[in-house]
């Protein structure tokens, strides 16, 4: 009876962390740290291969002709929308980690982890593996 209640246990906690990661799939607002004005609206899907990457589905300014110009290799110099800025992130305990959050604005990549947290979405780019130097940005669910 107590291993049955022990699996029971066990079983009831991994849907709640699989539920959890699943309500981080969709649309979210980002919004621009300097103006506070809505920059745009990004898709994050769970891939074939069982990892999680986020596309950046339309862009909310410009007049959609923005390119990542500061990007390097394959991204150098295209266009914003429909560009992947969340790599590689897994599923673990409820967020996503260990992948990668790339900052159009800068070209650069940093390390990412991605929750939820008052149905809000936190996505915290660091410059360290765990997340000690770094920033958060809160997206908003899109509509």
């Amino acid at each position: 009876m107590r291993k049955f209640l022990m699996m029971c246990a066990v079983l009831s906690l991994s849907l709640t962390t699989f539920g959890q990661v699943e309500r981080i799939v969709g649309d979210w607002k980002t919004v621009d740290d300097k103006t506070g004005d809505n920059f745009a609206i990004v898709h994050i899907f769970k891939a074939i291969n069982g990892l999680y990457y986020g596309k950046i589905a339309k862009m909310l300014v410009g007049n959609g002709n923005l390119v990542c110009d500061r990007c390097e290799g394959a991204d150098y110099n295209k266009p914003l929308e429909g560009l992947i800025i969340v790599r590689d992130m897994k599923a673990i305990d409820g967020e996503l980690r260990e992948g990668r959050v790339l900052d159009p604005e800068s070209g650069k990549f940093y390390y990412g982890k991605i929750y939820l947290k008052e149905g809000r979405l936190i996505l915290r780019g660091s410059l360290d593996k765990r997340g000690f130097f770094g920033r958060n940005q809160t997206w908003l669910r899109a509509e």
